[in-house]
């Protein structure tokens, strides 16, 4: 984090553009409310995604309004959406695009020209992306990474902002290809979907069987969120905070260093240094998204469950146990250390009072 250089402070058109975030997220969940019901934490997390401009990997059974829930964002949120259903005859090409020969009736030249894929566009649902083989789940990585495919040895640019959403199911494993760990760290959070509360279900059984159809109203374009998203990366993160992110990461890896009893016994492979990086970006996002124009180690615990489930792989004590992943990020959430300097009361630490007194 020393080497980095340094982000420019936030200005006082910045800070009115956190108060404009802080109002759209709201917003934002008024008009996905009309919708979708309950999921509150899942719709915060996917939104800290977007400002943070990261991918999301949702896995839940079927039935609980994955698939609707990102169609509606996409909605919400005035972008393009393209649903890709992956299935094991599925594609590299049908994903990406291919070239084919056009003649030119006028001249009678032939050439090629490129037929874009459903992968051009803002947000992309890549439904049931575990029954794809790796061949067509790598089409993905390129656009994921560099926001662009290459076919034909020609690069092509996907619009901006990007996302891919996809979803998994975690049960009926049969004939399913696993995501590759590389592919897995390419998503910023791992979302977990789950059932709903009873009145919550009643509720969704209230709103599906009835002839309304809800309205939602589009609360931000594409350039608005592009903004936005700069002003995620403008905001201050203290040195003990980022610290604390890149030492809750550095825990997860039982051949580094001293680490807890629970990780040498219960965990194959830790986190990779990209787990520090969004670990504090979504820590950034989720403060501004609550109108904070700063990060504290709150921040990055409430966002350690989603950024680090997907980068530990436990091991065979683990599973016996029926330990999961998650029950790793707990308890080193617990066991991990507070820097000193945190200020637990929440208000805002002594290093940025001075920057916004007057």
């Amino acid at each position: 984090m020393s080497d980095e250089t340094p982000v420019e402070p936030l200005q006082d058109t910045d800070l009115a553009a956190v108060e404009r975030l802080k109002d759209a997220f709201n917003k934002l969940k008024g008009e996905l409310g009309k919708v979708i019901v309950g999921q509150q934490a899942v719709l915060e997390e996917l939104l800290i995604a977007i400002f943070a401009r990261g991918h999301c990997l949702l896995i839940g059974v079927p039935g609980l309004a994955k698939t609707l829930m990102i169609h509606t964002l996409a909605d919400a949120l005035n972008l393009t959406y393209n649903r890709i259903q992956f299935t094991p005859d599925l594609m590299p090409s049908d994903i990406t695009g291919t070239e084919v020969i056009q003649e030119d009736k006028a001249t009678g030249i032939r050439q090629f020209k490129f037929l874009r894929g459903p992968v051009f566009a803002n947000i992309v649902l890549a439904d049931e992306v575990n029954r794809t083989p790796p061949k067509t789940q790598a089409a993905l990585l390129e656009a994921m990474q560099e926001r662009q495919v290459t076919v034909g040895g020609e690069r092509h640019r996907l619009p901006d902002p990007f996302f891919v959403l996809a979803t998994q199911n975690p049960i009926e494993q049969e004939g399913t290809y696993p995501l590759p760990e590389a592919q897995l760290d390419r998503f910023m959070l791992n979302i977990l979907v789950d059932y709903p509360e009873e009145e919550e279900e009643l509720d969704i059984v209230r709103l599906t069987t009835s002839l309304r159809k809800p309205n939602v109203t589009k609360v931000l374009s594409g350039t608005d969120i592009l903004e936005l998203q700069e002003i995620v990366r403008k905001v201050p993160v203290a040195d003990h905070v980022a610290r604390y992110a890149v030492r809750l990461t550095r825990m997860t890896r039982r051949e580094k260093g001293e680490v807890p009893d629970f990780i040498r016994d219960y965990v194959s492979w830790g986190a990779g240094p990209r787990a520090s990086q969004y670990l504090v970006l979504a820590a950034k996002a989720r403060a501004v998204l609550f109108g904070r124009y700063y990060v504290s180690t709150d921040d990055i615990r409430a966002v350690a469950g989603p950024v680090l489930r997907h980068r530990i792989i436990t091991n065979f004590n683990a599973e016996a146990e029926g330990l999961r992943p998650d029950d790793i990020v707990q308890r080193l959430v617990k066991t991990v250390a507070v820097d000193e300097h945190e200020n637990e009361s929440g208000r805002l630490p002594k290093i940025f009072k001075s920057a916004n007194a007057g």
